[in-house]
């Protein structure tokens, strides 16, 4: 059993026949997990700021540093901006 077995399917893809801004999300995950950096951004490039988001929101929940919020602020309009800019490539592209 790998962790490929319990990803979950593309709702979008599925019944539309294309892919949400989300698709390769959790690809990208098992490759970062796996060590496969640059595959993981090849297939999602917004998984690391997704992963920063991720830790800065987790780490601020225990601890306060001087500019969390801003860090957050940041890191979501990098994030959506990264997601919106891959979703549209994808979609010139295909």
């Amino acid at each position: 059993m790998t962790l490929e077995n319990y990803m979950l399917p593309c709702l979008s893809k599925t019944l539309f026949g294309f892919e949400c801004m989300g698709c390769g999300f959790q690809r990208a995950f098992i490759l970062v997990f796996k060590g496969h950096f640059v595959d993981a951004f090849l297939m999602y490039p917004a998984i690391y700021p997704l992963l920063m988001l991720g830790s800065i929101i987790i780490i601020s929940r225990f601890y306060k540093f001087k500019f969390y919020q801003k860090s957050i602020n940041l890191l979501s309009i990098i994030s959506v901006g990264v997601i919106m800019t891959n979703y549209i490539i994808k979609q010139i592209i295909l």
